[in-house]
């Protein structure tokens, strides 16, 4: 049987779905650059309309699309496979084209590091090397769950195929079950990458901000490694904000520590929402409120990046583009559910 072919009639892009993929895996290992930003179904950002053609929907009942949207006949790329030759409605971008094509590989668990009392890290090792950018996230399938989960590399591109993730354990969360229940090393997963837009801009001429909330830890982590590796720090800073819920959820300065020009060039700054009683002396409040404060010159003059629960990054692009006029071009980040 053929692969199916796909074309959108909004830029007149063709690509074929290999067996497995999604719409958008297929665009994306083809060089198309459909818009996405979560890859799991939970933002809406790779909606289309179906022209013609029959597609399966991996997840009906996704949040990503609202009422109004399955009115209108709208699916999700990332939630659907052509069933045949289809013709598609998607919004493309050049900034949604791969750098490096995603790949499907098998990766072995070769160890486990407890962060916190909730965040894990997991290692894994591929044959070939680990091509993805500082920043970006990877599909995951775990035993036992249906569908693939997107985690995020604390790591950066090497060539002896190591790919860690930092990932938070979630009630009734099937893929972090999975992982902090049922997978030992030496045991086998699917891994598919790299994917995300949020990426390390070695271009960028100003200092660097990095937000990180929970295990938003991962891709700041791996940003500010990938900054330090590719020599951007010295005429340039990095500031790494940390927003902790509880002081037993602080974590990543050892991490940044380890980092050449830690305290000169990487500054680490701390805040915890709910101190408790546990007397804790440092900064309280939402990490994003402290930005204007700490940061020394004028928000518009610096690169942001940031990862962490939907209310921080809402709140915090909110913050950036209407009450500081940071220009969007400046502000980099993949929403996640």
């Amino acid at each position: 049987m053929n692969a199916p072919l796909i074309l959108n009639e909004r830029d007149g892009s063709c690509f074929e779905q290999a067996p497995g993929d999604t719409i958008l895996r297929a665009a994306l290992r083809g060089g198309v650059g459909l818009s996405y930003e979560c890859n799991s179904g939970g933002c809406g950002g790779c909606k289309f309309e179906l022209l013609s053609g029959e597609v399966e929907d991996l997840w009906p009942d996704a949040p990503g699309l609202g009422e109004r949207d399955r009115r209108r006949g709208r699916h999700l790329a990332c939630q659907c496979r052509a069933l045949g030759d289809v013709t598609i409605k998607a919004p493309t971008g050049k900034e949604y084209v791969p750098a490096i094509p995603p790949k499907r590989r098998r990766a072995v668990l070769t160890g486990i590091t407890d962060i916190t009392h909730d965040i894990r890290e997991f290692r894994f090792h591929s044959d070939g090397p680990a091509d993805f950018l500082p920043g970006q996230f990877a599909m995951l399938d775990l035993p036992g769950v249906g569908t693939s989960r997107a985690y995020s590399l604390s790591n950066t591109p090497n060539k002896t195929g190591e790919w860690h993730f930092q990932i938070r354990r979630v009630g009734q969360g099937k893929g972090s079950y999975a992982l902090f229940n049922l997978l030992r090393p030496g045991m086998e997963i699917g891994l598919d990458g790299p994917y995300g837009v949020a990426y390390l801009r070695t271009e960028a001429p100003r200092d660097l901000v990095c937000v990180a909330g929970g295990s938003g830890l991962a891709p700041m982590i791996s940003i500010a490694r990938g900054a330090v590796e590719a020599g951007l720090l010295g005429p340039r800073k990095l500031y790494f904000f940390y927003g902790a819920r509880e002081p037993r959820d602080v974590c990543g300065e050892s991490m940044l520590a380890a980092l050449d020009g830690f305290g000169e060039h990487i500054v680490y700054c701390l805040v915890v929402s709910s101190p408790g009683v546990e007397g804790w002396a440092g900064a309280t409040g939402f990490v994003h409120t402290r930005l204007p404060q700490a940061l020394p010159a004028a928000l518009s003059n610096y690169e942001f990046y940031f990862a962490g629960p939907p209310p921080m990054t809402q709140a915090l692009q909110e913050m950036l583009m209407v009450d500081h006029r940071v220009p969007f071009e400046q502000i980099h980040f993949d929403r996640f559910f």
